[in-house]
């Protein structure tokens, strides 16, 4: 690792110019090419194997009108009802338009005698179920705007119009610009702090952002190719910019020591791509493996966030190993102009002394440190005993969104089932089985506990396909309608086909999430052992020692329950929720979680490998393995600090993202992050390094004979390489 890294540290620094031109080429036309093509996310919801999938597979074989459920276009009167004579005719003309778009298979006026249905009972609030001959993975953003504007007339009239469904989601994206300044802007502050130069301060912003350009106009091609969630550049953004940064301070503060300690500047950038470049290129491998791991799930949409995440590291990884020190090399000794202090010591201090004071302190006291961090943890992660995974709340959506006001228009007008509907897909040896068997099937369908209505089959042209719509009591997350759906596959449906060769599926966008949910549940166990298996083999080839990876494990898995347990509490139960901007308690989104752990596992390993490599170095050198604490954490806890400081700030500036969804990730993330930083690295490892003593470096010898030898941050490799004095001396000036 490390011969590659230095040559092309020292590259870059040689030739900073070009590098760095060819860096924003490669951004402007990653992002023109992006531009152009457009923005085409995804929330389609196949699950192979399961009902909803089943239904949805069957729909489009035999009734591929049907296949996707419609999506309400609600119109709403501010006074007087629809049926009036200034309204009819604009709702008469909208639905004129909405039936000549191309994408439409059919729109049916409430106004209509076919409509009746869709007609509140004031009839102040109507709308035109839309249904589509394209689904949630192949509608674009530019078709969805189509769709909504097809409602002109109405509009002009006075009507409120709105879009639900597949079709509004593709419209009600909050924008993240104001969550990126704020990140952007207490990075600033932070890295001011760390390095006290303005010129060093903007090195690792300027990396990050070139870096994230490319990385979310990869990401946005990659909507053309995969089935991407809208969810995904802003995961996206949160990740980029959070590693993105910390990846640059890492180098920029070892060659900043460096600097201090004389040596020469092209062999100072060199060296610390090298060293500290390794360790970045390490802790982002580690956060590769754990982001692509939940491939091993087996759920599309989870896959694709992880591997979209993933882009945004890679990414960030390249532009701290080739932009940066070309960066570096072109600001030459200017890096330490424009000083700023902003404490009683300075950053370019190697041991500020509160940092030395707190590394004796929990070296002294090393079962007071555990017991106390480990009550914190515990206090923090009870509540997770009551997590529950659902599926996103639209009511939680900014009220200026076009699914929230068709939500709260239809929830006003119809009741909250209509919502979410439930769409059941049978299949029928013939047309005389399906005569027979239908009426019986809606019967007890229709008599299941919370079913508000149930609406008339729809056939094919053979007659052995048929589709009905079942609307619930409830809103599409609430555990009644989870309940409701078991309800009818287990009971409802089995009872109604006893005795027959006809098969019925439970489909539709909410019973799909309810699947996605089921699923993660089952799956969530397999891949915590997966990412705690990988993390524990790299880290045992990483340092040679058994307990470590061990020790890691255990408290990465604590951190996490923690977050999961703060996540619980502020949006499952709504403690504090009104302070993110939630007027209620919220479901959490099945996959947050499962993204949460892998994302966490692996950017956890980031400050775990930077404290341990430091313990280890110091261990081999002094063999005082209470020394090795002691300067390992006085030596790091700044750089640590200000490292986590930049993410938690990243994630919880997303928390102002009007997307419920974003608040839980933002919210998750930035605590975990805090949590790890300080209860862990800072009080936790040390505490429990000096507990293991020597044991904590003890590695069977059949296991060292048969691992790989690697060095992280390649000091062995320049520890040779002084010996044989190869470092020329600083000339004169520094230059």
């Amino acid at each position: 690792m490390t011969g590659p890294l230095y040559a092309l540290g020292r590259f870059s620094s040689r030739h900073h110019y070009p590098v760095i031109a060819a860096w924003i080429v490669l951004a402007i036309a990653l992002l023109a090419i992006s531009h152009s093509a457009g923005s085409k996310t995804s929330e389609n919801l196949t699950l192979p194997g399961t009902d909803s999938t089943k239904a949805t597979e069957l729909l489009e074989d035999d009734l591929p009108e049907q296949a996707y459920g419609s999506n309400p276009l609600v119109i709403e009167a501010p006074q007087g009802k629809l049926t009036a004579a200034k309204y009819s005719a604009a709702v008469a003309e909208t639905e004129k338009k909405l039936n000549s778009l191309e994408e439409v298979n059919s729109a049916v006026s409430p106004l209509s005698p076919q409509g009746a249905n869709f007609l509140s009972k004031d009839q102040s609030i109507g709308y035109f179920p839309v249904v589509l001959a394209i689904g949630p993975g192949e509608i674009d953003e530019e078709q969805a705007e189509q769709i909504l504007d097809a409602a002109g007339p109405a509009r002009k009239a006075g009507l409120e119009t709105a879009i639900g469904a597949y079709v509004g989601q593709q419209l009600s994206k909050p924008a993240t610009e104001t969550s990126e300044a704020i990140g952007l802007a207490a990075a600033v502050i932070i890295l001011l702090f760390a390095f006290g130069t303005a010129t060093a301060m903007m090195l690792p912003i300027v990396s990050a952002v070139i870096g994230l350009v490319c990385a979310l106009s990869i990401i946005r091609l990659l909507e053309h190719v995969l089935e991407v969630p809208g969810v995904a550049t802003t995961l996206a953004t949160m990740i980029g910019l959070g590693v993105g940064i910390d990846y640059a301070l890492f180098i920029v503060t070892r060659h900043k020591l460096q600097l201090a300690d004389g040596m020469e500047l092209r062999e100072s950038i060199a060296r610390a791509t090298a060293t500290a470049g390794g360790a970045v290129v390490f802790a982002g491998f580690t956060v590769v493996i754990a982001l692509c791991s939940l491939a091993f799930a087996g759920i599309p949409l989870v896959s694709t966030l992880g591997f979209t995440a993933a882009v945004a590291v890679v990414i960030a990884v390249c532009a701290a190993t080739t932009l940066l020190p070309a960066m570096l090399g072109a600001l030459g000794p200017h890096i330490n102009s424009l000083r700023v202090k902003l404490g009683k010591t300075h950053p370019d201090d190697r041991e500020p002394h509160g940092w030395r004071r707190w590394a004796e302190w929990v070296s002294e006291r090393p079962w007071t440190a555990t017991v106390v961090a480990l009550a914190i943890l515990i206090v923090l992660a009870l509540p997770v005993l009551q997590l529950q995974l659902g599926q996103n709340d639209i009511s939680a959506l900014p009220k200026e969104t076009t699914s929230r006001q068709a939500y709260d228009s239809l929830n006003k007008g119809f009741g909250p089932g209509v919502n979410g509907p439930l769409l059941i897909a049978s299949e029928f040896t013939s047309p005389q089985e399906a005569k027979q068997v239908l009426p019986g099937l809606q019967k007890s369908v229709g008599g299941a506990p919370d079913v508000a209505a149930v609406t008339e089959p729809t056939l094919d042209k053979a007659g052995t396909a048929a589709v009905f719509t079942v609307i619930s009591k409830s809103e599409p997350w609430a555990d009644e309608t989870v309940d409701l759906v078991e309800d009818l596959r287990e009971e409802a449906i089995p009872q109604a086909l006893e005795g027959t060769k006809a098969s019925s599926y439970v489909g539709g966008q909410t019973a799909g999430y309810i699947d996605l949910a089921s699923q993660i549940s089952d799956k969530l166990p397999l891949m915590i052992a997966i990412v705690v298996a990988l993390s524990f083999i790299v880290l045992l080839v990483a340092f040679r020692s058994l307990l470590v990876p061990v020790k890691a494990a255990a408290m990465n898995l604590l951190s996490v329950a923690a977050a999961y347990g703060v996540v619980t509490a502020v949006f499952q139960l709504g403690w504090g929720s009104s302070l993110i901007g939630l007027d209620h308690a919220i479901p959490i989104v099945s996959f947050v979680p499962l993204l949460m752990f892998a994302i966490l596992f692996g950017l956890s390993m980031d400050y775990e490998v930077f404290l341990l490599t430091q313990m280890r170095e110091h261990y081999e050198e002094f063999g005082d393995e209470r020394r090795a604490v002691v300067e390992g954490l006085a030596n790091t806890g700044r750089v640590i600090t200000s490292a986590a400081a930049i993410m938690v700030c990243v994630f919880t500036s997303f928390v102002l993202s009007g997307n419920p969804v974003v608040k839980e990730f933002g919210v998750g993330l930035a605590v975990a992050i805090a949590i790890d930083s300080t209860l862990v690295r800072c009080l936790l490892v040390p505490a429990v390094m000096v507990l293991l003593g020597k044991r904590a470096w003890w590695l069977p010898r059949w296991i060292d004979r048969w691992l790989p030898k690697i060095s992280i941050e390649g000091e062995e490799y320049f520890a040779k390489k002084d010996a044989e004095g190869a470092v020329a001396p600083a000339p004169a000036g520094g230059k």
